[in-house]
């Protein structure tokens, strides 16, 4: 359920402004409404918070590449002693700001000492091919009146050059030539000059000399690294200081976007020389009481309301302790319908629980998860069990009942499976049923078909029953004209798709007419605001979107086809590995191959099923049902102006 909200304008004194958000934050219940801010103390913050996220992401990224080296020696564990020292206990804000700059620091020496190596190996890579050699004998040279040129020449410019230019030929290739050009006391042309060709830049350092600094620089970047893992401890308390900077990023937001009434602000208006300050948010309707009263005790005015249609109203949802089992899956995709949309929450998770158990569909797959689910349950129990693993304790138990009742266990042919889980089977749905015949393989993917088109059916139709209960006109007419669309094309689609020389599926003419009227219901009454006349309109304007609704309606029941292929690609998969495998276990020499196989083979075919529930079950319910149910998912979440709770330090 959407819970109802107010739209609140509250009215303080403006001297009194910084203790009204002060006591505003204590309550903890008013949303604030958004506004583009600016002020010297918010871009401050901004500032520090960008520093402190900067270097909490060195810090996390130091710790995942020191976990890696633990295996290989005890390397940083002396510096990590000496950051801890410094960050434990009750460092408090300077501490932590410090460890921020540290932090910052030893990354900009880092990317100087970077930039430094990457010019060092460009220049190697230029001048490798000339070897190692000292630049300024060049000079000296030259100062005794010997001019030596080098040069980097095509094979063509090489062969065209003169005889009256000395050349000493360092190396050839099939592309190229590098030569030094002889003048000064050597004769040949002024300067040792070629004509129409430029010399080679001479480095400023030898190789060797490159290759020492480099060394060098190598070692010093192993030292940052060294450093920058000894502040990992400090990454507790530079995270409380970012929550810190975050209720003041919000506490400076809210302060700068109050805006000002001042005497004779307007005709009429009289504050006695005062200027005061308001503010606007909203609230849940259920506790304005509590904002009633702190106005009261600190002497503030306010106006509730109820929002208007444009206002960007956030959505706070309410549900029983089943339906709150989906928040870890809408808040991992950071999904929230719109405040005047409907809740389709109910309607989501048991459609989405049903789609996992059969996109997985096995279940062997299902007793791990419920496994692994209730031993995470049993682990958390006493510090309260995480709703994710709650939520995966329901999906593995749909899972593993899928799979009982179409008898697939890790993809093991039926010849193999005891009878007893045969026997629990549904043969509707089984590949008991399917393996004893070529007549009962087609049934059995026939009632397959069958049955993801009646998911698509009702759960679609529920998204228009939905939106029939949120109307009181007669566009709930148009509502129902999009249910008689979807049953016509059901039984259209089951008699062009799902029919088979086996079984044949009647009533196609009959489904032509329910479409048919459905269309009509639809194009006359959907668009209904007051005048059937102006629906009608609005229909032919939009004409081409109506017709091409023809063909969603079509591709919204077929698109529910995929949670039986899906699943049959994993079940393919499956069986494939055990195939692969069954050989080796015969053997002894291969039996722990064999098995690790099946444990890289099946693991992996999990992994791919995760990713199919989320691209494909949640896709169903995201897209084909939300839009039958006109949810576009456009809301924002309510996030009331309230403390952050304190992070605890971990050592």
């Amino acid at each position: 359920m959407i819970v109802p909200m107010d739209k609140v304008s509250l009215v303080v004194m403006d001297k009194e402004k910084q203790a009204a958000l002060e006591k505003l934050r204590e309550l903890g219940i008013l949303h604030l409404e958004k506004k583009q801010v600016q002020s010297d103390v918010l871009s401050r913050l901004l500032e520090k918070k960008t520093r402190a996220e900067n270097a909490l992401a060195l810090l996390r990224s130091s710790a995942s590449i020191e976990k890696k080296r633990k295996k290989s020696g005890p390397a940083g564990g002396t510096g990590g002693g000496g950051a801890g020292t410094g960050t434990s206990g009750s460092g408090g804000a300077e501490t932590d700001a410090g460890g921020v700059d540290a932090v910052l620091a030893l990354n900009e020496e880092k990317k100087s000492l970077q930039e430094q190596l990457s010019a060092l190996v460009r220049e190697r890579t230029r001048v490798e091919k000339w070897g190692d050699f000292d630049p300024a004998a060049f000079t000296v040279f030259a100062e005794k009146g010997i001019a030596l040129v080098p040069y980097e020449l095509s094979v063509q410019s090489y062969e065209k050059i003169g005889e009256d230019i000395r050349l000493v030929v360092l190396s050839r290739t099939k592309t190229g030539v590098r030569v030094v050009a002889l003048g000064g006391l050597f004769g040949g042309a002024a300067g040792g000059e070629i004509p129409g060709e430029t010399p080679f830049t001479l480095p400023e350092k030898s190789l060797s000399e490159i290759d020492r600094q480099t060394a060098e620089i190598r070692g010093g970047l192993a030292a940052l690294d060294k450093k920058l893992a000894g502040l990992v401890p400090a990454i507790p308390a530079i995270t409380c200081e970012y929550e810190k900077i975050l209720e003041d990023v919000e506490f400076e937001t809210a302060g700068a976007g109050m805006d000002i009434l001042e005497e004779n602000a307007g005709e009429g208006e009289n504050f006695n020389g005062r200027t005061i300050s308001w503010l606007s948010g909203y609230i849940p309707r259920e506790r304005i009481g509590v904002l009633k009263r702190g106005a009261v005790e600190n002497g503030w005015a306010f106006i509730a309301d109820e929002p208007g249609p444009d206002d960007p109203v956030p959505t706070l949802l309410k549900h029983n302790r089943f339906v709150k089992l989906l928040n870890p899956l809408t808040g991992f995709l950071e999904v929230v319908p719109g405040y005047h949309e409907a809740d389709i929450s109910l309607w989501f998770l048991l459609f989405f629980v049903v789609f996992f158990g059969m996109i997985f569909g096995d279940a062997g797959y299902g007793a791990l998860l419920l496994l692994t689910g209730i031993g995470g349950c049993i682990a958390t129990a006493k510090k309260g069990v995480p709703g994710i693993l709650k939520l995966l304790c329901l999906l593995a138990f749909s899972n593993l009942v899928w799979g009982v009742l179409t008898c697939s266990w890790f993809g093991i042919g039926v010849e193999y499976i005891p009878g007893f889980l045969k026997n629990l089977s549904l043969p509707l749905v089984s590949n008991v049923t399917s393996a004893a015949s070529e007549y009962g393989k087609k049934i059995v993917q026939q009632n397959l078909m069958i049955f993801c088109f009646s998911l698509a059916l009702l759960q679609l139709s529920i998204g228009h029953i939905i939106s029939i209960f949120n109307n009181r006109s007669l566009k709930i007419l148009g509502e129902l004209g999009n249910i008689a669309m979807l049953g016509g094309m059901y039984f259209i689609i089951l008699g062009l798709i799902a029919s088979n020389e086996f079984r044949q599926i009647p009533l196609f003419p009959q489904a032509v007419y329910v479409f048919a009227a459905g269309f009509i219901l639809n194009f006359i009454f959907i668009n209904y605001d007051g005048s059937i006349g102006r629906s009608i309109l609005e229909s032919l304007k939009n004409i081409i979107s109506v017709v091409l609704g023809i063909a969603n309606v079509f591709s919204d029941i077929m698109s529910y086809i995929r949670l039986w292929a899906v699943g049959l690609a994993g079940a393919a998969i499956a069986d494939t590995v055990d195939k692969m495998a069954g050989p080796m276990l015969g053997h002894f020499i291969f039996f722990a191959f064999g098995i690790l196989l099946l444990v890289f083979g099946h693991g992996l075919n999990i992994m791919l099923n995760v990713l199919s529930v989320l691209v494909h079950g949640v896709r169903l319910n995201t897209l084909e049902f939300s839009g039958h149910a006109g949810v576009t998912w456009s809301g924002s979440a309510y996030k009331p102006f309230s403390k952050r709770g304190p992070l605890k330090r971990t050592a």
